[in-house]
């Protein structure tokens, strides 16, 4: 498969990147907000035009080192800065948006700079351009010694078409991608639990800012890796918090996006902070993906505190079961992002995961499972209402899903359901998935139909 040419959307804060990323792309990926910073990771999409296919990363605004040391948030700033510049280094081709309603300004002046000491060819775009006299006024742009500014609205799609045609005049021209079938991992848990710190462990790289502060993590940002010979598609996610304590505005978004991220998934990597207790936040998000029919392994992240201690493993896999007691098939593995610890048993787990989510079983193993569970144990029912099991089949994979018909299907208790999925699981595992049991009345026979099979 041919890489598809990369172009990064650079500039000041608040010049409207991520609306012009939106546009392009033609979805809300990145969270729009008139606030300044509010895009901080590298977000990536893809796009189209003109049957030229290319990528495009959304960066975070890039302050001057002045300006990043009179703010109070000098580390996430500058690691912003440090993957706007990473974005820059990957792509074949940058577009430098600016703001029309502005006109050049000192921060402009020194991204220019920058990427005068770039050997990547630059497309100048002066945003916000949506009045006649706006895209006069951005003429004044071409005192950046940057080329000819492009004037487009990306808030009403005005002179976009146009600029892509100059996107795709530049790009190194090549083949369409393939279309690779990924499976998807989300990497979710409550706040500042290390999420981001855990996918730049298995990513070898830093992919992601990484940051003490809780909620450094806005969007659900995607890479495609491959793992083992496998192509994936992981998925880093704004902490999850519960309904009554998601802040308006940007916060809210980031809960969107972080239940989009598990609704989209295979399998979710639940990260749980070993240094705090178990919360309702965690208990949350583990029913988020267990409502969502998705696949699950707990990673109990910063066990290096704690691995020296005798017993901590047995004692803290017992508070687990307790806390999680509504997914008890959920494989635990302890890690930690900073050592490396079990970084990579985490990723083989999640692969696992996908693979028993795919699993089928032919339908005469199932019966003859179903014959043998009944017989051990036969389904307890009232006189007059006899439950009777005719046969069972496999009607889906993600998640499995086993389909029952019987006699007086309402009458099969929970506990017999239960019973059922864990005799299916003592004999094939589906490790880390739940599996759906669907109970169903059999067709009675119609009159004649008996004679007419004679």
């Amino acid at each position: 498969m041919t890489s598809v040419p990369l172009v990064a959307i650079v500039g000041r804060p608040n010049v409207g990147k991520s609306t012009l990323f939106n546009r392009i792309i033609g979805q809300r990926r990145a969270i729009v907000e008139d606030l300044p910073g509010t895009t901080r990771d590298r977000l990536y999409g893809e796009a189209e035009w003109g049957g030229v296919h290319f990528g495009l990363f959304d960066t975070g605004g890039l302050l001057s080192e002045e300006e990043i040391e009179r703010s109070t948030q000098r580390e996430i700033l500058r690691a912003t800065r440090e993957q706007a510049e990473l974005a820059m280094e990957q792509a074949d081709l940058i577009l430098f948006l600016v703001d029309a309603s502005t006109g050049p300004t000192a921060g402009d002046w020194e991204v220019a700079e920058l990427l005068r000491r770039s050997t990547k060819p630059v497309l100048l775009v002066a945003n916000k351009a949506e009045s006649r006299e706006r895209q006069l006024n951005a003429v004044q742009f071409y005192e950046l010694g940057l080329g000819d500014p492009i004037p487009v609205s990306a808030a009403h799609g005005i002179g976009v078409g146009d600029l892509l045609d100059e996107i795709v005049r530049r790009l190194p021209h090549t083949e369409p991608p393939m279309e690779v079938e990924r499976p998807k991992i989300a990497i979710v848990g409550r706040p500042n639990v290390g999420k981001s710190a855990l996918l730049n462990a298995i990513l070898g790289q830093p992919r992601q800012i990484v940051s003490p502060v809780p909620g450094t993590t806005r969007e659900a940002v995607d890479t495609d890796i491959v793992w083992k010979g496998q192509p994936v598609t992981l998925i880093d996610t704004a902490g999850i918090r519960r309904p009554g304590r998601i802040e308006r505005g940007i916060e809210r978004y980031s809960i969107v996006r972080a239940r989009r991220a598990i609704a989209r998934c295979d399998v979710a990597i639940l990260v749980i902070d070993a240094s705090e207790p178990f919360t309702a936040q965690d208990q949350h998000v583990a029913g988020e993906i267990l409502e969502a029919k998705k696949g699950v392994v707990v990673a109990v992240n910063k066990w290096d505190l704690f691995q020296h201690m005798e017993g901590a493993e047995d004692a803290y896999r017992a508070e687990a079961r307790e806390t999680f007691h509504f997914m008890p098939w959920a494989p635990l593995v302890f890690t930690s992002a900073v050592t490396g610890l079990n970084v990579e048993q985490v990723m083989d787990l999640a692969m696992t995961v996908v693979a028993e989510r795919s699993r089928r079983i032919s339908t005469a193993e199932l019966n003859r499972l179903l014959r043998e569970a009944v017989q051990r144990h036969p389904p307890p029912s009232k006189p007059g209402k006899w439950v009777k099991f005719y046969y069972v089949t496999q009607a889906a994979v993600n998640p499995p899903t086993f389909v029952f018909f019987c006699r007086n299907a309402e009458g099969v208790h929970f506990s017999y359901k239960r019973y059922l999925e864990n005799q299916i699981r003592r004999v094939y595992g589906f490790t880390g998935t739940p599996i759906e049991l669907v109970f169903r009345e059999r067709a009675r026979s119609q009159p004649g139909e008996t004679a007419r099979k004679r």
